[in-house]
């Protein structure tokens, strides 16, 4: 992994379906709008927790930005930290 200074954070992500691309399935995850990480980046995450849960659903994990060594941004979560499902938009309060 690169960016090893990069510190984890708090940040709110989201499921969203996204077809083609080269991806795996069409099921994915985001950083949602307002957190200072840009929305295109992809978020590595577990797929049980992914499909778990109705797609849009919001999720609060410790994450940061990195790259694999030079390569394509992404944000890393780590499987086996706490995930807090918050539910969908607009049914929770981060405090």
């Amino acid at each position: 992994m690169g960016k090893l200074e990069e510190p984890y954070i708090r940040i709110i992500v989201e499921t969203y379906r996204e077809s083609g691309g080269g991806l795996h399935g069409d099921l994915h995850v985001r950083p949602i709008a307002g957190q200072g990480i840009s929305r295109d980046l992809r978020v590595r995450f577990p797929k049980a927790l992914r499909r778990a849960h109705e797609v849009g659903t919001h999720f609060l994990v410790y994450a940061k930005v990195t790259d694999r060594d030079g390569g394509n941004e992404f944000v890393h979560t780590n499987h086996a930290w706490d995930v807090v499902v918050l539910g969908m938009p607009g049914t929770y309060k981060v405090k």
